[in-house]
């Protein structure tokens, strides 16, 4: 399994086109965080008209449908405006794991370069924060453009892990503690994880961040890690720690606790009032993710 290279990732900008992030919006995040915003005003483009209502300016009042209504009625503008889109992308080392198509890891730097390009496309600013746990999250500011995408494609094939280690579940709480002060309302929240270990410790460092703003969560699983070990007898671990599993034996403790971890993860979808979408390794990056955005199957 070959990790990604800068060219692949600069590449996935073709694959980006038809894609949106605009598919089910939540209306909290299309009323303080979206590309439009209805403004009494001039000089907007033209929304709608509705009635009139004390305290709007009356330069915006609709004359005309006013004598014909006999009532009184103002007009909206429509307002375009850039919106800052941020990735939390969690790198640890237990990621570098697959049994597919590719590794956790790798489909974690596809998909994130893959909303990038994405939200740059639809004229977003696109700021991330990357984390691996073995040092502080990578801060990347919102940006416009390439000069948002290009600094986090490099960033994400620096921080990928390189080789198996032991898990860091600290990852993504770092990185969302790095989080909360950076993000401002109106702003869109795309996190990508495996989400190894999601407990009921980590939702007070989500709830900040949920306050006007959209967040949507990509789940990157291995078909491995659901359906367990076939029968037989395996090697599995680490270098240097590696010990022989029954498949029939940890069959049913594995599925216990990969059912116990979609609950987690289910229950912290429902408080967020965040989307899940669960992306498979079995699968090229293009096709999960387009299935996502298209309105596909959740996993919680």
């Amino acid at each position: 399994m070959s990790l990604p290279t800068l060219e692949e990732l600069l590449a996935l900008r073709g694959a980006a086109h038809g894609l949106s992030l605009q598919h089910q919006r939540r209306a909290r995040a299309a009323l303080l965080g979206a590309h439009a915003s209805a403004q009494r005003g001039r000089g907007l483009e033209f929304q709608e008209v509705r009635l009139y209502t004390p305290g709007d300016d009356p330069r915006s009042i609709d004359w005309r449908v006013t004598a014909r209504r006999g009532r009184a009625h103002t007009k909206l503008f429509h307002e375009e405006r850039e919106r800052p889109v941020w990735l939390l992308v969690d790198l640890q080392p237990g990621t570098f794991f697959g049994s597919r198509r590719q590794l956790k890891s790798a489909l974690i730097v596809r998909i994130a370069a893959l909303l990038a390009w994405t939200a740059a496309l639809e004229g977003d600013r696109v700021g991330a924060l990357v984390a691996d746990g073995l040092a502080p999250p990578r801060i990347l500011p919102a940006r416009a453009r390439l000069a948002g995408v290009l600094p986090l494609l490099e960033t994400l094939l620096a921080v990928q892990p390189q080789a198996p280690a032991p898990p860091v579940p600290q990852a993504l709480p770092d990185a969302l503690r790095a989080a909360v002060p950076l993000i401002r309302p109106g702003s869109q929240i795309l996190a990508v994880s495996d989400f190894a270990a999601p407990t009921a410790r980590e939702e007070p460092l989500w709830l900040p961040l949920t306050r006007h703003n959209d967040i949507r969560l990509y789940w990157v699983t291995d078909p491995l890690e659901a359906q367990g070990l076939p029968p037989g007898r395996f090697r599995a671990g680490l270098p240097g720690r590696l010990a022989i599993l029954d498949g029939q034996r940890v069959r049913s403790a594995w599925r216990d606790a990969w059912q116990a971890r979609e609950q987690s993860l289910a229950h912290l979808s429902q408080r967020l009032a965040a989307p899940v979408a669960r992306l498979h390794t079995s699968e090229p990056a293009e096709a999960a993710l387009r299935q996502s955005l298209l309105g596909g199957p959740s996993a919680a």
